[in-house]
C-alpha cells in the first residue's frame, strides 16, 4: 500500500472517529431531556402527571373506589430547612380532587432557595398520580425564620382500576426532597 493510500485511509477513519465522538457527545446532552420526556409520558420510576386542563377532554369520574395516599417529606442536609407533612397520610376517593399541605420552615440567618424533587411509590402508580398545583412546579425562597404552608392539589386517574398491574394497589405514597438551589442557578 502507498503512502498516499495509507494516509488517506487514516485521514477517512479520523473523520469517521471524529464524527462518532461529536454524536456521542450530542447524545450525552439530549439523553437527560429525553428520559425525562420518557419518564414524564409513562410514568416510568413514579414519575407523576401534571394535569392539563386544556389537553383533558373532561373532568375525571369520581369513583367509589379509595386509595390511601401517604406523604413523606426528606431534606437535603445542605439545606437548612424544616420540612414535613401537615397530614402524614389521607384516604381519598379515585377520581376526586384532594389537596395535601406541607410545611417548610427556614431555619438559618439568611434567605435560602429550595427545590424539590419527587416520586410516587409504587412505581407503578407514578403515571395515574396527576398533579394540578403543586410547589414543586417552582423554586421556593424562604426568609430567615419563615415558615410557610405549600398546598399539592391532585387526584388519582380512574384509569388506574383498568391497569392490571396497578388497580389492586392499596397505598400510593406521595414523596418529595427539597434542595438547595445553586446560587448561580436561581431563575431571574
Amino acid at each position: 500500500m502507498t503512502s498516499e493510500a495509507t494516509r488517506r485511509k487514516n485521514s477517512r477513519t479520523g473523520i469517521v472517529a471524529g464524527l462518532v465522538a461529536a454524536a456521542m457527545v450530542g447524545l450525552g446532552f439530549a439523553a437527560v431531556p429525553l428520559y425525562n420526556l420518557f419518564c414524564k409520558v409513562t410514568g416510568f420510576n413514579g414519575t407523576t402527571q401534571r394535569y392539563d386542563p386544556v389537553a383533558a377532554a373532561a373532568e375525571p369520574k369520581v369513583l367509589s373506589d379509595t386509595v390511601s395516599v401517604r406523604f413523606d417529606s426528606n431534606v437535603s442536609p445542605k439545606l437548612p430547612w424544616k420540612f414535613y407533612p401537615e397530614h402524614p397520610r389521607d384516604t381519598v376517593s379515585i377520581g376526586a380532587r384532594d389537596m395535601a399541605i406541607f410545611i417548610a420552615r427556614n431555619e438559618s440567618a439568611h434567605p435560602v432557595t429550595g427545590t424539590a424533587t419527587f416520586n410516587v411509590t409504587p412505581l407503578q402508580a407514578g403515571k395515574y398520580f396527576t398533579k394540578i398545583q403543586c410547589f414543586c412546579f417552582t423554586q421556593q425562597t424562604l426568609q430567615p425564620g419563615e415558615q410557610v404552608r405549600m398546598p399539592v392539589l391532585f387526584f388519582v386517574d380512574p384509569k388506574i382500576k383498568d391497569d392490571v398491574d396497578a388497580r389492586d394497589i392499596q397505598e400510593i405514597t406521595l414523596s418529595y426532597t427539597f434542595y438547595p438551589v445553586d446560587e448561580g442557578k436561581k431563575a431571574s
